[in-house]
């Protein structure tokens, strides 16, 4: 692991960072010197839950340094997991290898590298003679992660007054204004809302990179502008053209001078030069382009014809350069001691500019609370992007969580399974690894657990002689209207009564009182889940029922799937 750079100053990190999340007689930790440790093991008795649980992940480190998921306030058992649930869509054929790094609250507790940096030859699967290891520093193409970094740079010409977001792109590229695109605004370039179609095979039309951009600024849209949502290289392509025209430099070099340079992200860059190979993962071999195996370029076809350098493709990077991009985000535009991005500038990047297009959800070049790959992580407030090479980053704000995984799933070939179950099951490890505080501190909650297509019951059964008020305390994380729960009554165990149901989220741990009629022999918390996305689930703490005289009745609890656990 490379030694994280503090720019520009020295920072402390003080012991209250470092407060155990969970306490156990072998638990240790690397964040604290030997008498450190020992005088707070003096001090601290054993719990049995978790300090820093979901939503109070405590204070934020300045930096990212090497930690370990108590320090964090994480579960190990959850991020043991990431390993073998990796190595089994290698095993299926998902992709190659892949790298994984897991951080919360500047801790990194997690990084791990599988398979096979480069291991073919040709888009038959020859092997190669000598096949090259995936490792924790391997370099990837980041494919269209790449467009967080352009409007990351565009945001520092905002901040230094060079345009408003809603002004005219064609105020500054004048010739961008043909074809009726002469509102399309800058603020929609970056929500994808401008018009423009998805895509064209730019890399088929023009002579150079001048030609090329000259093409798109004359394409025609699909939409008025601000109708509909569209996700579009063409948006980032000319964004990246505006930030060449009002800063003078070309994307490549203003990023460095603004972002990655002052960063110390020293493996980030487009067109890395060729004594970096052997530490780049191979993409795909191509015919069409006839280039064969991409390896050391830029995959993206219409970023390579231009260059290299594009706003929609052609960075490169580590799983641990990203942490550090992605911790900057988390921490107000600050990384240790550099300012990147101040956090008024920080707060539009990342909330929702296009609340008209409810499911779409977007800052300016993030996504948000994109359940299809961010799964359990996935939150109104969770950012992220992907990559079409296979690479993706999520960053849950409420829990200062960063989960990167970047695999190589195009090589040899793009015509392979989607990655997308990869990625949320990644996601749901690291969603699982954040404890959720129990309300009590002797008895652990039962929880309906993960999984699609669920339906799993708790049922409760007692002799129902009586009307009876049932009380139970309810945290919940679900799939916004598609993942629910249900509280339901029966007599005779076949025909069910609903009487409460549950979706999307509790906030906080919520106390429920429901009155049961008489002749109730059952009652059940049936979870009901769709066939893709999981939240964070559901959890039903300390079931009490009593009688209209207030005596408490025992009842008997039989669980079909749900489990007892304490986090």
């Amino acid at each position: 692991m490379k030694k994280y750079f503090v720019p520009l100053c020295t920072v402390v990190i003080c012991s209250s960072f470092l407060i155990p999340a969970i306490v156990t007689a072998d638990s240790h930790t690397s964040d604290h010197s030997p008498t450190m440790e020992s005088k707070q093991n003096k001090q601290t008795q054993p719990m049995a839950h978790p300090v820093f649980s979901w939503d109070q992940p405590g204070v934020l480190s300045p930096v990212l340094h090497p930690g370990n998921p108590r320090a964090a306030g994480m579960v190990q058992q959850p991020l043991d997991a990431i390993g073998q649930s990796i190595n089994e869509f290698i095993a299926d054929g998902a992709m190659p290898g892949a790298v994984t790094l897991v951080a919360r609250r500047g801790h990194i507790v997690q990084q791990d590298a599988y398979g096979y940096a480069a291991r073919y030859t040709d888009a038959n699967r020859s092997e190669m003679d000598e096949p090259i290891t995936m490792t924790e520093d391997t370099i990837f193409d980041l494919a269209s992660l790449s467009k967080i970094f352009t409007t990351t740079a565009a945001m520092k010409l905002y901040e230094q007054g060079y345009f408003e977001l809603d002004d005219p792109v064609a105020d500054y590229i004048p010739e961008f204004a043909e074809n009726g695109k002469g509102e399309v605004t800058i603020r929609q370039l970056m929500t994808h809302t401008s018009g423009f179609p998805a895509w064209i095979p730019l890399y088929s039309r023009g002579e150079n990179r001048e030609d090329r951009m000259e093409i798109v600024y004359q394409s025609e849209l699909i939409a008025l502008p601000g109708e509909q949502y569209t996700y579009s290289d063409l948006n980032m392509i000319t964004l990246g053209g505006l930030i060449e025209q009002l800063s003078g430099k070309r994307l490549d070099q203003f990023v460095y001078d603004t972002i990655t340079g002052p960063l110390n992200m020293e493996d980030t860059m487009y067109n890395p030069p060729a004594e970096l190979k052997s530490r780049i993962a191979a993409t795909e071999y191509q015919d069409v382009p006839d280039r064969g195996l991409v390896w050391g370029e830029v995959h993206d076809e219409n970023a390579w014809s231009l260059d290299g350098v594009a706003g929609h493709a052609g960075v490169f990077s580590t799983a641990e350069d990203l942490a550090v991009f992605g911790h900057m985000f988390l921490n107000e535009g600050r990384y240790g001691g550099t300012q990147i991005l101040q956090p008024e500038t920080v707060k539009l990047l990342t909330e929702n500019q296009i609340p008209q297009f409810p499911g779409d959800s977007h800052g300016l070049g993030w996504e948000l609370g994109q359940g299809w790959y961010m799964d359990a992580l996935s939150e109104g407030t969770t950012l992220g992007h992907t990559g079409y090479t296979g690479t993706s980053m999520v960053i849950n704000q409420n829990n200062d969580t960063i989960a990167i995984l970047l695999t190589n799933r195009v090589h040899p070939s793009r015509d392979t399974v989607s990655t997308n179950p990869v990625r949320q099951q990644f996601a749901q490890h690291v969603a699982d690894a954040i404890p959720v505080a129990m309300p009590g501190k002797k008895e652990d909650a039962w929880f309906a657990g993960y999984g699609n297509q669920l339906d799993r019951s708790l049922t409760v059964e007692w002799n129902g002689d009586e009307p009876a008020l049932l009380s139970f305390d309810t945290w919940y994380r679900t799939e916004t209207n598609y993942d629910y729960g249900y509280i339901e009554v029966s007599e005779n165990g076949e025909d069910w009564t609903e009487l409460d149901s549950i979706n999307g989220s509790s906030v906080d741990w919520q106390h429920k009182e429901l009155q049961i009629p008489e002749g109730t022999r059952y009652i059940r918390f049936r979870y009901d889940t769709d066939g893709s996305v999981n939240g964070r689930g559901w959890y039903i703490h300390h079931i009490q029922l009593s009688s209209e005289q207030g005596k408490n009745i025992k009842p008997d609890v039989k669980s079909d799937g749900w489990v007892k656990r304490n986090y």
